[in-house]
This record gives C-alpha cells, structure tokens and sequence, in this order.
C-alpha cells in the first residue's frame, strides 16, 4: 500500500517527468515526432498518445464512468500541441484527486473491465503506481527514439524529480 504522501509525490513525479518529455519532442524538426520507426506505436507522438490513453482509461474508472475507448490507443497519433494540452488537464486531475485522497482511501478498491476483456480490480494506490509505471516504461521509448534522432533526452528518473524537488 502506498500512503497519501507518496501518492502526492508519484502525480508530481509523472507531472514532472511528461513536461520533460513533451518540452524535448515539441522542440524536434517538423515531423521528426511522427517519422515511422521501429517501435510497437510507430513514433514519439503515438507512443505518447497511448499513454495518455492509458491515464484517460483509469480516470474514468476512478471516477466511476464508462471511459468509452475499445482499444489502449487512437487508430492515429492526435497533433502533438493537441495531446500536450491534454496531457496537463488529466496530470492536473491526478494531482488534484489524489491530493484529496487518504490513506484508507489509496487502498480502497476499484472494480473495472478491461478494454481487452475480463474484469479488474485494484486500490486506488495501485491504479496510481501502475500509471506511473506505465508512463516511465513507454517515456523510455520515446527516450529510444529520440537518441535516434540524433537527441540526448534529459533524465526523467524518479531520483532527479526529487533531487530537484528537494532543492526548490
């Protein structure tokens, strides 16, 4: 079980981290986040538009609603300014819920189906370390792809968030 104080941190972290991300592939040539690659979505921007997807799927069960997607995915990469967009309401809905949240509520849990099929079932605290997770898995693609395009990535590690925190 994660207690509310590192929940507060863990949004902050992922927060921190797509703002890393997304600065460095918003600045790439034209087409450089959309050039085909070798890699399961095809480019930067696809591989960040499942992420979001990913984020989008649990918020909708945390709140209780149908999310209204069939697969972990859009059939095409959205435009990067627009995905950005929306990638920092949903970091500011998880920093702003999660927030709120207690420790006995981080281990309450939240039934859900799938998108493949077949039911779920985790706590809330779970939900919150499987995005994180999932985003440094699939940022580390990204990461990948960008050394291809002749690009250092800055470091998105959990360590410098809170060296850096630390320090501010």
């Amino acid at each position: 079980m994660i207690t509310s104080d590192t929940a507060r941190m863990l949004t902050r972290y992922k927060a921190w981290a797509n703002e890393i991300v997304y600065s460095t592939v918003r600045a790439l040539p034209d087409g450089e986040a959309t050039r085909p690659r070798t890699t399961i979505f095809g480019n930067m921007v696809h591989t960040l538009s499942h992420i979001h997807v990913v984020d989008c799927i649990f918020q909708a069960h945390l709140e209780g609603r149908e999310h209204g997607f069939t697969a972990r995915n859009t059939p095409t990469p959205p435009p990067l300014d627009d995905l950005w967009r929306d990638v920092q309401i949903v970091d500011r809905w998880y920093i702003d819920r999660f927030d709120r949240l207690s420790d006995a509520e981080l281990a309450e849990s939240i039934r859900f189906r799938f998108v493949g099929g077949g039911d779920g079932e985790m706590t809330r605290g779970e939900i919150l370390m499987h995005l994180v997770n999932h985003a440094t898995y699939h940022r580390g693609f990204v990461g990948d792809m960008l050394n291809q395009a002749q690009v250092k990535p800055r470091p998105t590690d959990l360590t410098v968030f809170l060296r850096d925190a630390r320090r501010s």
